[in-house]
């Protein structure tokens, strides 16, 4: 019988697409360059980022009932994720497509209907005695992304069956960070956040990671973690000192799931005995490596 799993992450399970060109772009450019075509999705890549690293993850999102959603169920589950509580939906199965050149990213697109037309059925397991109950509630780690509507995310701020469980939330985008508002004020609550992402939440710019962080604890959120592309990220919780932790300088080749490798990594040290500090670290050395290309 396959085990239990440890974690799960919630939300996108779909086709990344991205295109990357070694040279600067500007719009209107058609330039050569490679384009990759790659299980992704915000949830699936944390919980691809933990099984590398010897977790038991499973992803709980929609794919299509097409060639295409059986094609990366199966993908997934050849790289050691947990794939038996996906729903299957009438749609097409969901793809993100992005252009990256030599300054990251230039433009993305996200299409995540599937997982949208879902709705809270995404994580039904949670509460129909697959993998809880509402008198046995979920307790471990779960992982929700931001390509959940914001109505999805407020459904999951007030379920019951989630009201146990160590709740790590990544965005999807700057312009999706606004949906997390329902999850501020819940205490088992970390954000994992970008600048643009944490400024959006705050209600105003920020001059760096650490202001942002300690804006965002500030409306209520009760651990926010927040990057800065190549400078130093910050750890915030109300009452305690903003921790921060500077990435090593690294060549640029790709952007694309850094975030999730960070959170992933931030997960792992702090399960192993990590304090505030070295798990902020391992974090942002996780990150640099997958920025470098190092981690695959």
């Amino acid at each position: 019988m396959t085990a239990a799993p440890q974690v799960l992450c919630i939300g996108a399970v779909l086709w990344d697409v991205i295109g990357r060109s070694t040279a600067p772009m500007t719009h209107g450019d058609d330039v050569p360059g490679r384009i990759r075509h790659l299980p992704g999705g915000v949830a699936l890549n944390v919980a691809l980022a933990l099984a590398r690293r010897g977790w038991r993850a499973a992803v709980l999102g929609a794919i299509g009932r097409d060639a295409e959603g059986e094609a990366l169920a199966a993908a997934v589950a050849a790289q050691g994720v947990d794939t038996r509580w996906l729903t299957q939906g009438a749609g097409p199965t969901d793809v993100y497509m992005a252009i990256e050149d030599s300054h990251g990213l230039v433009a993305a697109i996200a299409d995540a209907h599937s997982l949208e037309r879902a709705g809270a059925a995404v994580w039904s397991a949670l509460a129909d005695g697959r993998l809880g109950a509402l008198d046995r509630p979920w307790t471990g780690p779960v992982v929700l992304d931001g390509n959940l509507t914001a109505g999805q995310l407020a459904a999951a701020a007030a379920d019951p069956a989630l009201a146990a469980a160590d709740l790590r939330v990544v965005p999807a985008s700057p312009g999706k960070a606004d949906r997390l508002t329902p999850l501020l004020n819940r205490p088992r609550v970390t954000l994992y956040l970008n600048r643009a992402e944490a400024e959006t939440l705050a209600g105003h710019p920020c001059a760096d990671a650490a202001g942002a962080a300690a804006a965002v604890a500030a409306r209520g959120a009760g651990r926010v973690l927040v990057t800065d592309g190549a400078r130093p990220a910050a750890c915030a919780v109300a009452g305690r000192p903003v921790l921060t932790a500077a990435p090593p300088t690294v060549t640029l080749a790709r952007v694309t799931g850094a975030g999730d490798c960070f959170m992933a990594a931030h997960l792992v040290a702090e399960h192993g005995g990590a304090d505030r500090q070295a798990a902020l670290d391992a974090a942002v050395a996780a990150a640099a490596a997958h920025v470098a290309g190092a981690d695959t």
